[in-house]
């Protein structure tokens, strides 16, 4: 991505990074629930959040764009960023009355939060990239215990993606695509594929179960970092 180059340059002002100061502000209990995926974050929000911007690590987003992609308003991102920003896990500068942040990528605490970003909220947005050319495919459905855990249900960490491919696509690219987003997430990703005539009717048995429990929608056209790779709901 190539920068704006504002008329007055204005310098990142990371703050030094404290490994107390992240922790507190990671874990402290600010009255939102974690998410189940990986209940360490102080909420939902804040995983989301941090999952959008190390993502895409070369990317900068405004206060309004990360609100409106992530559901929120703009005075709690607002604070939210200043948290993160506070603790060094986020960069930030201003072109004139926009403010910009980015993932601290010189931080000790990047690589590894990275990491366990992309393993535990990443798999959406990189199964949408790595999806994206396939021809043949009219919706990609992730469900299983990975989907379970990202809707809110308690219960063990995800070891896999199950992933519902609902078209008529080329099998060898599908396998293809699923074996590069494992080697990006440390996940296996498990695809099944569909017929629409077969998910629009609900009478295959695997789809009935499917279609009675929790699943998010990937659009595959979205890439890594984008406001909206996976559904809302």
């Amino acid at each position: 991505m190539i920068y704006p180059n504002p008329t007055k340059a204005v310098s990142f002002r990371p703050a030094a990074p404290r490994h107390s100061q992240v922790s507190q502000v990671i874990i402290s209990n600010v009255g939102t629930s974690a998410p189940d995926l990986l209940p360490i974050f102080r909420s939902r929000f804040q995983a989301d959040l941090l999952a959008r911007v190390y993502l895409a690590a070369g990317q900068e987003f405004s206060i309004s764009d990360l609100a409106t992609g992530l559901g929120h308003p703009v005075s709690t991102t607002q604070r939210e960023v200043d948290r993160l920003v506070a603790a060094a896990l986020l960069r930030e500068r201003r072109i004139g009355r926009t403010r910009l942040v980015r993932a601290n990528t010189e931080a000790s605490t990047y690589r590894p939060l990275a990491q366990l970003l992309a393993v535990s909220f990443g798999a959406p947005a990189i199964i949408a990239e790595e999806f994206a050319d396939i021809p043949g495919i009219h919706e990609l459905v992730v469900f299983g215990s990975w989907a379970a855990r990202y809707r809110g249900e308690p219960g063990p960490q995800p070891r896999d993606v199950d992933l519902l491919v609902i078209g008529s696509p080329p099998r060898g690219d599908v396998y293809d695509s699923a074996e590069r987003a494992e080697q990006r997430i440390e996940l296996s990703v498990n695809p099944v594929i569909r017929s629409v005539s077969a998910w629009e009717s609900g009478t295959d048995g695997l789809i009935q179960q499917i279609k009675g429990s929790p699943t998010f929608q990937i659009d595959r056209h979205q890439k890594v970092g984008d406001n909206s790779a996976v559904d809302s709901g």
